[in-house]
């Protein structure tokens, strides 16, 4: 057993518990992720992005009742110590992907939640031109896009997925990794 995912699961048993200006815990947010990753036949890498994700947000004191703005730069330094770069850059990248696709997809911003609509003007707004060219070029944009979409149909009140502890195994194997 790894202390590094033990305070994982701790983090979600504890800080994922709070509320974050959604309909959902985020504990019960990145669970929703990860179990619409892994329907989609993700790799466990990925399964595992979709899941801490958001880590950021439990890492880190609020900015206010939407969570750490900058939760997807806190989450991803907290992850690179421990886990490889196919987890590290979609969570380091999510953010930047709900800007992306405000800035290609005219009806994207019309589709987003309340509070992710809220924190997109603390993100920054949609990508300028020249960032959306730079961040079509990022090695990792297809995962990130991936963990972008799942973020933002991962927020339904009452839904039963697995618990944290049913993750373990594969944070483990990827610690190593």
């Amino acid at each position: 057993m790894s202390a590094v995912v033990d305070h994982i699961i701790e983090l979600f048993e504890t800080k994922g518990q709070e509320p974050y200006g959604e309909d959902v815990t985020q504990a019960e947010h990145a669970l929703q992720c990860a179990a619409l990753a892994d329907r989609e036949g993700a790799g466990e890498a990925l399964v595992i992005a979709a899941l801490l994700h958001d880590i950021g947000h439990l890492i880190e004191e609020p900015d206010d009742g939407f969570g750490v703005h900058r939760h997807d730069v806190g989450g991803a330094a907290f992850l690179a110590r421990h886990f490889p770069e196919a987890v590290v850059a979609p969570v380091r990248m999510h953010v930047a992907a709900k800007r992306y696709r405000v800035a290609i997809d005219p009806g994207y911003a019309a589709r987003l939640s309340a509070a992710s609509t809220h924190t997109l003007a603390h993100q920054g707004g949609p990508m300028s031109p020249e960032e959306v060219r730079a961040f079509e070029a990022e090695p990792h944009l297809q995962a990130a896009l991936r963990v972008r979409e799942w973020d933002d149909c991962g927020k339904v009140e009452g839904l039963v997925v697995a618990p944290v502890e049913a993750y373990r195994d594969r944070m483990e194997r990827l610690l190593s990794a």
